[in-house]
């Protein structure tokens, strides 16, 4: 939106809720770069204070097949335009995203970005297969196939172990996922990473199929 829309809106909200401390958003790294340093700056002071990023990806390839709009270029640009208008960020990657082919490629490229961005909040949500939708049907072509669990596990593993944030807030306990942890990174790093590894050895049940999504 722009500003002529946003500004009566946070400017409602703060009347109505003195009280209010944050106003969020879901934002697009083409959102930010549309906008100059110095409208990010007016909204911010108005009262915007946390944008949701879903990059879903890090791998080039993958975010060209899922439509993303963005490469993990324009998302670390648009990161550092957030920052530098002082908006924290927590960021979203799809687990699953770059299917079985290129599973390891995305989550590699995927926690390089995590680092890049720098967010405040990091998570990790699984691709489900939604009857209907373009990724179902590529699916049932045989065009694409999501990764087993063992493997959508080793992507987590990949992105907490390479994931370097300054100081990050990171989440995997979203309903799609079949291993809620949680913790900071880099200082959870070893303990996060020690459970994951004691679900992929069997030692730690992971969430069951029918729980998924609820």
């Amino acid at each position: 939106m722009d500003l002529d829309l946003w500004e009566p809106i946070l400017r409602t909200l703060s009347a109505t809720f003195p009280k209010l401390r944050r106003v969020s958003c879901y934002a697009t790294a083409l959102n930010l770069l549309a906008k100059s340093e110095q409208e990010l700056e007016r909204l911010r002071a108005l009262g915007l204070k946390l944008l949701y990023i879903g990059p879903e990806s890090g791998d080039d390839v993958t975010l060209k097949r899922i439509a993303k709009g963005a490469t993990a270029a324009d998302h670390v640009e648009a990161a550092a335009k957030a920052h530098a208008a002082g908006l924290k960020q927590s960021v979203i990657f799809l687990l699953g995203a770059g299917g079985a082919e290129r599973s390891v490629e995305h989550a590699t490229a995927s926690a390089q970005l995590a680092t890049a961005m720098d967010p405040e909040y990091l998570s990790a949500l699984t691709l489900m297969l939604i009857p209907g939708t373009p990724i179902q049907r590529l699916t049932e072509r045989g065009q694409f196939r999501l990764p087993a669990v063992d493997a959508l596990l080793h992507e987590l593993r990949i992105l907490v172990a390479e994931a370097s944030p300054s100081d990050a807030i990171f989440r995997s306990n979203h309903a799609s996922n079949y291993l809620p942890i949680g913790g900071r990174l880099p200082r959870d790093r070893a303990a996060i990473l020690q459970q994951i590894d004691a679900a992929l050895s069997g030692e730690f049940p992971c969430r069951a199929e029918w729980s998924r999504g609820l």
